[in-house]
């Protein structure tokens, strides 16, 4: 993966994961811009998925990282966007197989649901793994509304 400054994106409930997802990033010497949230306060995953999603689609940050409790609800704000496909992960499998497949430019975990550990190896496997192209690219191609 090309990684450019990584985007990043969290709600309240996944906030702490976020702060540990900047220490990983710190540690592998990987920069990154940080749409919010900024604090445990309650907050809306839309507002800053939202934001993650239009970097990627600037150019300003590739790939990105989000989380919120579960990962559901960030994961589907940033799947509304044409150019953004989004993989839950809470596996290092699932983060494999959604970058080889499905060439999937924003990891989302969910930061109830998994460790730090976790969590390490999730975003290990999601950074280094290639797109494999073939067969997949008319596969993703279908992807957006036409």
């Amino acid at each position: 993966m090309d990684i450019k400054v990584v985007g990043l994106a969290s709600d309240h409930a996944a906030f702490p994961l976020k702060e540990f997802v900047k220490k990983y990033l710190d540690e592998k010497g990987i920069m990154y811009h940080d749409y919010g949230t900024h604090s445990e306060e309650s907050c809306n995953y839309a507002t800053f998925g939202h934001l993650l999603a239009e970097g990627i689609e600037k150019g300003e940050v590739y790939p990105g990282i989000a989380m919120c409790g579960s990962g559901e609800g960030i994961s589907m704000t940033l799947n509304k966007h044409q150019g953004i496909r989004a993989g839950l992960c809470w596996i290092p499998e699932i983060a494999h197989l959604t970058r080889q497949h499905n060439d999937a430019n924003v990891l989302v975990m969910p930061g109830r649901f998994i460790d730090e550990d976790t969590a390490r190896q999730i975003m290990d496997e999601f950074l280094q793994t290639p797109f494999e192209g073939g067969r997949h690219i008319e596969r993703i191609t279908d992807i957006p509304l036409k």
